[in-house]
């Protein structure tokens, strides 16, 4: 295969701005505003989410055991992970936790679901900009042009592997998208032995594939030299943020049940604590532009659209992961780890991971993790133990818990009284928060890329690839409500040519 193309020829405008709208290949809405000053060079850049959600107004008044039900329904790309996190706060809200067997079927399930969310954005979502390269033809650059360029052997070992993750979450949620998976104290219905047989088979092969996908990657992006100086170069995709992450006991890598850590551009610890305790930790600030918050550390304070120690703005996403663990616990995956961490050490770097675009590196050793953890669950004995539920529940008071999602900690916070009825609901979601990092880096991207009024499409698209680094998803992260935001409606014809502008300033 011929190598990628990675620059396109640039083309003078004469606009100080320009907007990328629609912005491409994320669930959910946002466009990207980038200003230039007289001298053609970027002034200021915007990630700009204009779609508003709201799940936390209308969740009050509701049954505190639907919420995990109606979370679930924020989107179609991770209902697993507000399935479980919801799951995990009705639990605290019975002041219950899971019997240890339906605690293995949850997690069995969750690992299942990352491999489908994390197959689907490596390979649907991203991976174009690496196969294709960023400057292809827009009709090239998906995911029927990465098929096309890698073969039909992979192209099916990808759906396929996706089916196999995704029938996993059938048998266990009732459902493969929307799961029924989770009741108070438990799960609703027992694994039989025939499905742990089945399940263990596709085990099996979603761990071939991670291996797999961990060698596409380094065929396709480590042993490509221009692609590796894009990673590496401090000027596009490089942001000193601190990092968050989920741990276990040891600090190992942790998704479902664990401390959330977090630790500075160095990779030195700054705050460790129970995901109850979240609110003395973090803060969310609102910009009138956006309808999606900003999470920020309460310890060192919200600067805005900044990085840095003095910045209280924070990454959770798979490299933020990578950085707040010390270890992960199955094997394949460990040994990728500490390679990946040998690559970057080589090249100089001591301690946390700061090039961004190694977050999709760090995505598909997760991928590999997970895979080996559903096959470590699954093979377990007491999976078949019918002791999946807690009994004589009361519910009342507050429930909080986190889960990491694909994308991100996820926060889910129910009040409710007596009867079991939500009074208050609040939720800081995986993608949301990543939005100030986005911004910072959509602007170090927009600054390194286009100077002196030239622009071009690839140009363009590796600005983008600083927001898809990061796998956002706007329909779940969208819950700001600043008021009368200044909104611009663009009505079309069927043809695609603009009728009419309709603004509120």
């Amino acid at each position: 295969m011929a190598g990628p193309k990675i620059w396109d020829e640039k083309t003078k405008i004469d606009s100080k701005r320009i907007t990328v709208d629609p912005i491409t290949r994320l669930e959910g809405h946002g466009k990207i505003e980038i200003f230039l000053d007289d001298a053609g060079n970027v002034e200021n850049a915007y990630w700009q989410v204009p779609e508003l959600r709201g799940f936390e107004r209308f969740c009050i008044g509701r049954k505190v055991t639907e919420m995990n039900q109606i979370t679930a329904r924020l989107c179609g790309v991770c209902p697993g992970a507000h399935h479980l996190a919801s799951s995990k706060a009705t639990d605290a809200c019975f002041n219950t936790e899971p019997t240890p067997t339906a605690y293995l079927i949850r997690d069995l399930f969750y690992n299942a679901h990352f491999v489908h969310s994390h197959t689907a954005h490596f390979y649907a979502l991203a991976s174009a900009d690496f196969v294709m390269g960023p400057a292809a033809p827009v009709a090239e650059r998906n995911v029927l042009g990465v098929i096309g360029a890698v073969g039909l052997e992979l192209g099916g070992a990808v759906l396929r592997s996706r089916s196999k993750a995704q029938r996993i979450q059938a048998i266990l949620g009732g459902k493969a998208t929307h799961p029924t998976l989770c009741v108070p104290g438990g799960v609703t219905k027992t694994v039989s032995k025939e499905e742990q047989k089945e399940i263990i088979s596709y085990a099996e092969d979603l761990v071939e594939f991670g291996k797999t996908t961990i060698q596409v990657f380094k065929d396709v992006v480590l042993a490509n030299k221009e692609y590796m100086d894009i990673i590496l170069n401090k000027d596009l995709y490089y942001q000193e943020s601190y990092s968050m992450g989920m741990v276990g006991k040891n600090n190992e890598l942790e998704l479902h049940d664990g401390m959330v850590r977090v630790v500075d551009h160095t990779g030195k610890e700054f705050a460790k604590f129970h995901p109850r305790d979240y609110l003395d930790h973090l803060g969310e600030a609102n910009e009138p532009w956006t309808y999606e918050k900003f999470p920020y550390l309460k310890k060192v304070g919200y600067k805005g659209m900044v990085a840095g120690i003095d910045s209280g703005l924070y990454k959770a996403f798979p490299l933020s992961r990578i950085n707040a663990c010390d270890k992960i616990s199955t094997p394949l995956a460990q040994a990728e780890l500490e390679y990946m961490r040998g690559v970057f050490k080589d090249a100089g770097v001591e301690g946390a991971i700061n090039y961004s675009l190694a977050g999709h590196w760090a995505r598909v050793i997760e991928l590999l993790y997970n895979a080996e953890r559903c096959l470590e669950n699954a093979s377990k004995k007491d999976v078949l133990n019918g002791d999946i539920k807690q009994h004589d529940l009361q519910p009342g008071g507050r429930g909080t818990a986190a889960v990491e999602a694909p994308r991100g900690t996820l926060y889910h916070d129910y009040t409710c009284d007596e009867n079991g009825i939500v009074t208050a609901c609040n939720l800081i979601v995986g993608a949301t928060n990543n939005n100030g990092p986005i911004n910072v880096d959509v602007k170090s991207a927009a600054k390194g890329l286009i100077k002196n009024f030239e622009v071009s499409p690839g140009l363009l698209n590796m600005v983008e690839m600083a927001f898809r680094i990061y796998d956002p998803c706007n329909s779940c992260a969208t819950h700001s409500l600043p008021g009368q935001m200044p909104l611009t409606a663009n009505i079309r014809r069927r043809d695609g040519s603009l009728f009419r502008t309709v603004s509120r300033n």
